[in-house]
């Protein structure tokens, strides 16, 4: 049978390191993926790469085979030293991944588990990847789909079901949505949520934070406000006497959850502008006739 040169496959040299050898085969298994390679012999190639790395990668399997393999001429035929079949220390069990040169070679394949345990090449790989979000769809809950990021299994799009009162940093793990393996089990995507910046709220944790704007009589006299939450307008009092920057509390209209997070309510006072004539008589009048001295605090320690 005709003998393969992994180092030749991989590129790298004989006496290439664990990590230089990881980087190369990642590299090339990259390059001729079925899922996105364009080259005619893409899946020929994918295979090739793999058989050489899970032999590579392996020091015993590395050892065997630099003892017996190399010398042997590329284009001659290989025949395996007596009583190697069965003895080379890796299982049992044929696989259809591998050529024949692998085949007798290691007859015993797959360390008994076939393409599994710790195997990198025959697992796949899990891959990270960032979505964006809206506050709406992070306390509603929503289903997305998004296109796959570079590196998954497949190509094109994936559907995604964002659970509602999911928060940033927290990720969704899409099994079997990562990078393949040849013959064997894809990694897993693991999706971080990033909740856009909102045009109103305030994301910490799970409570939303929202500035109101009150007029300076309804901060004095007190008032009845229609106030917007994400599940809908509610009616919220004012107390009389209430300062800018005081904080009110809507309990449980935060983002859901166990236990949900809160809604507070920031007080903002905004101050009518003196735009006409009838505007300014009425701040003179209530500096002539209120006696307020809103620095009096302050200059006490002046």
């Amino acid at each position: 049978m005709e003998y393969k040169d992994y180092y030749k496959i991989l590129g790298v040299s004989r006496d290439v390191s664990k990590d230089d050898l990881k980087k190369a085969y990642r590299k090339l298994a990259r390059k001729y993926h079925p899922d996105v390679s364009k080259e005619a012999n893409a899946e020929a190639k994918f295979k090739e790469v793999g058989e050489a790395y899970e032999v590579l990668k392996d020091p015993e399997k590395r050892a065997q085979y630099d003892q017996f393999g190399s010398n042997y001429q590329h284009g001659q035929s290989f025949t395996p030293p007596p009583g190697w079949e069965g003895n080379a220390g890796f299982g049992g069990g044929h696989n259809s991944n591998f050529s024949s040169f692998f085949e007798s070679m290691f007859s015993g394949g797959m360390g008994g588990g076939g393409m599994g345990g710790d195997n990198f090449f025959a697992q796949g790989e899990d891959v990270n990847a960032k979505i964006t979000i809206s506050l709406e769809d992070a306390f509603h809950g929503a289903k997305k789909s998004i296109r796959r990021p570079g590196g998954s299994n497949q190509a094109g799009t994936i559907s995604v079901k964002i659970p509602a009162g999911i928060t940033s940093g927290k990720k969704i793990r899409l099994a079997g949505q990562g990078r393949a393996g040849a013959g064997g089990q894809a990694g897993d995507l693991f999706l971080e949520i990033n909740i856009a910046k909102h045009s109103h709220y305030r994301v910490e944790d799970k409570n939303l934070l929202l500035d109101l704007p009150i007029a300076p009589w309804e901060a004095a006299l007190g008032a009845k406000v229609t106030v917007p939450t994400l599940a809908g307008k509610i009616s919220l009092t004012i107390p009389a006497d209430a300062k800018s920057g005081q904080k009110m509390r809507l309990k449980g209209r935060g983002l859901p959850g166990k236990p949900a997070g809160d809604q507070i309510i920031v007080l903002q006072i905004m101050t009518p502008p003196a735009a006409d004539a009838k505007a300014k008589q009425l701040y003179q009048q209530m500096a002539e006739e209120m006696a307020f001295n809103p620095r009096e605090e302050i200059e006490k320690v002046l």
